[in-house]
């Protein structure tokens, strides 16, 4: 029996790719930004690995020095610190799944779709909404 492939236009297979590419590359360079992030604090800390105490330093969310603003993270980027590197790689991982539905709605474009279109820029403003009120509330 043969199974009959789907007519997919050229054009969305490239941003069916794209899509897949950024979501693999997406989780796979957040990987890399927290195992080396990791590996970092570590090296800069080798009390990390010998003591309970130090260690729930970096863990317990009360006492962990986790950069918390863009001017935090670039400030520690710039000074090697592990936990900025690990905070990158997080935020990465967070915009990944933004990427895609941007990705889509010029899919949605090329394909003109209104519809669609119009329901996934509603998705992407009511992400960015909530990275902007989660800000606020922060």
């Amino acid at each position: 029996m043969e199974v009959k492939k789907p007519n997919v236009h050229p054009q969305m297979r490239k941003v069916e790719l794209l899509i897949s590419t950024v979501l693999r590359g997406g989780v796979v360079i957040s990987l890399l930004f927290v195992v080396g992030g990791t590996i970092l604090s570590f090296t800069h800390h080798p009390g990390y690995l010998r003591s309970p105490e130090v260690l729930s330093h970096l863990t317990h969310p009360d006492s962990a020095v986790l950069p918390r603003t863009p001017r935090d993270i670039i400030a520690g980027l710039r000074q090697w610190q592990g936990q900025s590197v690990i905070v990158l790689g997080l935020l990465i991982l967070v915009a990944t799944p933004v990427a895609r539905v941007a990705i889509s709605i010029l899919a949605f474009v090329i394909q003109r779709d209104r519809m669609f279109t119009i329901i996934t820029s509603i998705v992407l403003g009511l992400l960015i909404l909530s990275f902007v009120l989660g800000k606020i509330e922060g």
